[in-house]
């Protein structure tokens, strides 16, 4: 499978989410979309990403713009972790790996000599128009989620 780059057509996914809700990609027509997939909740890098993002929450929805965190952890799990860690982004949750492998994240990792399949955490900025304005791949959390509000204010 060829890699999603800027300017690709952003694969279409639907989403049980946190509290309840179900996303999908053509919620958010007309309006930027930050989607961001992590490897585990309550995990020390996925928890300051998440805590990142909600920091920034009133900075993305100035420009109108969502954040969507997705990993492989159920709604259950996800709950557990956005009232833990006050999270106001949304979390949504792809067991069936389906958004993971459409997104080209779902990836063969290696720790301590095992290799094993997870996320490769990564973010994509998709523009109003459905289009990948942006990529992140193998993120840094550090200043992470200012790079992408900077991206996310310059469409």
């Amino acid at each position: 499978m060829t890699e999603l780059t800027a300017g690709d057509k952003a694969p279409d996914f639907a989403l049980p989410a946190s509290g309840g809700a179900t996303v999908s990609l053509s919620q958010f027509s007309g309006k930027p979309l930050v989607l961001y997939f992590y490897p585990k909740d309550d995990t020390s890098g996925c928890t300051v990403e998440a805590v990142d993002f909600t920091k920034l929450s009133a900075d993305f929805a100035a420009i109108g713009a969502t954040v969507v965190g997705v990993s492989p952890d159920s709604v259950k799990s996800h709950d557990k972790f956005a009232a833990k860690h006050s999270l106001s982004v949304l979390l949504a949750a792809d067991e069936e790996h389906a958004a993971l492998e459409a997104y080209g994240v779902w990836k063969e990792k290696s720790m301590y000599g095992k290799t094993y399949m997870g996320v490769e955490r990564s973010t994509f900025l998709i523009d109003g128009s459905g289009k990948i304005a942006q990529v992140w791949r193998k993120v840094k959390v550090p200043g992470h989620a200012e790079a992408v509000l900077k991206a996310a204010q310059a469409l």
